[in-house]
């Protein structure tokens, strides 16, 4: 697989499962979701181990990028609340960073 889609997958688990631990604490979900919360960091913590690159350090730092990207996606899709421009800004600046410290010369 390739790296974008580890980081999509790993966003997806990690957003899942915070998620999960955020409807317990905050919304008042049944206890059982911690099971399900905790399963899903589990899987997103696999997922990331399995991106191809030299240094844990850097894959972390690319991916987060791409998780203030994915946050933002999830908080439109799953809690119907839309970005608005400076959200949209802010991403836009995290996800050139995630570019150049992937693709950057070396």
């Amino acid at each position: 697989m390739s790296t974008l889609t580890f980081f999509l997958l790993a966003a997806f688990f990690e957003l899942a499962g915070c998620f999960a631990f955020w409807s317990y604490f905050r919304l008042g979900r049944p206890a059982w979701i911690l099971g399900l919360g905790t399963i899903s960091v589990l899987l997103f913590a696999l997922v990331l181990a399995k991106v191809d690159t030299a240094f844990a350090g850097r894959a972390y730092a690319a991916y987060g990028g791409v998780y203030i990207g994915a946050s933002l996606l999830w908080m439109s899709v799953v809690e119907g609340m839309k970005p608005d421009r400076w959200d949209a800004v802010g991403a836009s600046i995290c996800l050139i960073g995630t570019l150049v410290i992937l693709f950057g010369r070396r």
